[in-house]
């Protein structure tokens, strides 16, 4: 699995930790807007999306690019 390799982008970053910190940031509406899915549109949680997102690989992917996108060094709107 690349998530192991030290040079993979979320090395060391649990999706615990993705979730978290994208819903501190965006909140579950906006998320839910952002990617369609609806363990962020129906009573949404991080213990659900994380059960949800460990099952569902292509919606992991969704969630862990705009984890990326969002926190990266090189987005000016990054707080």
């Amino acid at each position: 699995m690349s998530d192991q390799q030290p040079n993979y982008p979320l090395h060391g970053i649990t999706l615990e930790t993705v979730v978290t910190k994208l819903q501190d940031y965006y909140g579950w509406e906006e998320l839910a807007e952002l990617i369609n899915i609806n363990c962020f549109k129906k009573d949404p949680s991080v213990k659900s999306s994380l059960k949800f997102l460990r099952k569902t690989p292509w919606a992991r992917d969704k969630v862990e690019k705009l984890y990326l996108r969002t926190f990266s060094d090189k987005n000016p709107w990054r707080h």
